[in-house]
């Protein structure tokens, strides 16, 4: 599973209560995936706001990256076991995987 492959995934709440499934992309490099047996994620939303809040993305290329409607990547990061990945379901485009790294770095310095 590379960076800016998005997917099902079975992610936790920011209180880590509990889980839900829903979309989110894959952040951490190749070689974090294959030495780990988890993968980093951030999630995705199609709950757009009337402006963009720190650190969210909003995806350009939404249709390409076969999501169903517009859509975001909101400033929240989590590691997750990879059994938690449902299915991959597309990638970002080089344009909105730039835009993402450029947020990761906003947020985490």
């Amino acid at each position: 599973m590379n960076s800016g492959t998005w997917c099902s995934s079975h992610s936790p709440f920011t209180n880590q209560t509990a889980t839900k499934q829903r979309a989110a992309v894959v952040v951490s490099s190749q070689a974090y995936n294959t030495a780990k047996p988890d993968v980093i994620i951030m999630a995705i939303t199609s709950q757009l706001r009337a402006s963009q809040s720190l650190g969210e993305v909003w995806i350009d290329d939404w249709q390409s990256a076969n999501l169903l409607k517009p859509s975001a990547i909101k400033p929240i990061v989590a590691t997750v076991e990879r059994s938690l990945i449902v299915r991959q379901l597309g990638s970002l485009t080089a344009r909105d995987q730039s835009a993402l790294r450029a947020s990761i770095t906003l947020i985490l310095g």
